[in-house]
């Protein structure tokens, strides 16, 4: 059997990668998602809705058609259901902030050659030592939502029945915390993080009228003391902002801090033990250098033992949201 041919394909593809961001970036700016769900189906009608010409409505609706965000139902546009679902305007799980999130750090990216080459030593907290209210008000308001579907994942998947308090560290909008006190009457929260951030956190809270059952704790997690009347924890979605000594530290303050029969759980996005994915995992510990920081990625074994080398009686892990979110957890002795 002849073996398969080698050729360029995926390497130009690679090479080419930026331009398919570009267009969805455009797209987003441009609200194409939006006009076609209220009613431009042609390319005609698009244009019109987008005030730009005829000839760049045609070059965009061809990308957009050959990525598959847009698709033909008979003669007329439509969009494909991800799209739909998460980028009209209006619709429930709108996420066009959280999808323009990273773009801030697009020229980072392009200079990537030069921060692999500085051997700066890494800062501990990197994009973060400096943030203000207003920063951090900005920041949640495009992870807001993503981060409200993840703590409704979680709430569905992590029986907390019968838990009193919940610890959120670096828990920001408070997603997680919200959804659990929601989800689990006889249960309180609080939410340890920057400063800043704790007052970004106030306003989540108050708008889904959960102020008697989450507080907030300003702090820096790696530093500052947990309250010790806490049976369950939760850190989730900021593992790669730190390096494994840092890790380390925090599962042994969340070990120490548990009522005995407390859980942990450790929610980020971890590689599998051979590194040979999820790349969404490893950008994440990458897009680190472009803050200065020390962070990194973790694979799963790596997280598993920072949990044993913690203390904890009984370590599992289990996929949290496929090809993005690893969940390892951690049960304290009675």
């Amino acid at each position: 059997m002849a073996e398969p041919k080698i050729d360029t394909t995926r390497l130009q593809h690679l090479a080419r990668a930026y331009a398919e961001s570009a267009v969805f970036f455009a797209a987003l700016d441009l609200e194409v998602f939006s006009h076609v769900a209220a009613g431009a189906h042609t390319e005609a009608a698009l244009a019109q809705a987008m005030d730009i010409t005829p000839l760049n409505t045609e070059r965009m609706v061809n990308v957009l058609l050959s990525l598959g965000l847009l698709v033909w139902r008979g003669d007329k546009l439509a969009n494909a259901p991800d799209v739909q679902r998460f980028l009209v305007k209006g619709e429930k799980a709108y996420a066009k902030d959280w999808m323009l999130f990273t773009r801030p750090d697009v020229p980072g990216w392009f200079d990537l050659t030069a921060k692999l080459r500085d051997k700066t030593p890494p800062s501990t907290l990197g994009m973060y030592e400096e943030l203000t209210v207003e920063q951090a008000r900005q920041y949640h308001a495009s992870t807001y939502s993503i981060g409200m579907g993840a703590g409704r994942r979680f709430v569905r998947t992590v029986d907390l029945s019968g838990r009193r308090k919940l610890l959120d560290l670096g828990g920001g909008s408070g997603a997680y915390s919200i959804n659990a006190v929601q989800a689990f009457p006889g249960l309180s929260a609080v939410v340890l993080d920057l400063p800043p951030v704790t007052e970004v956190t106030q306003e989540y809270v108050a708008q889904h009228g959960v102020r008697d059952k989450v507080s907030t704790l300003p702090g820096d997690f790696t530093k500052t003391d947990f309250p010790t009347d806490v049976d369950c924890a939760v850190m989730a979605s900021n593992l790669p902002i730190y390096n494994a000594e840092m890790i380390q530290l925090v599962v042994q303050k969340a070990h120490d801090c548990l009522l005995p029969g407390g859980e942990f759980h450790l929610v980020g996005e971890m590689m599998r033990d051979d590194r040979t994915g999820p790349l969404d995992a490893a950008l994440w510990g990458l897009q680190e250098i472009l803050y200065g920081s020390g962070g990194r990625t973790h694979t799963i074994a790596e997280c598993r033992g920072y949990f044993e080398q913690a203390g904890f009686a009984t370590v599992t892990d289990t996929e949290f949201v496929p090809g993005t979110l690893h969940r390892v957890t951690g049960i304290k002795a009675r």
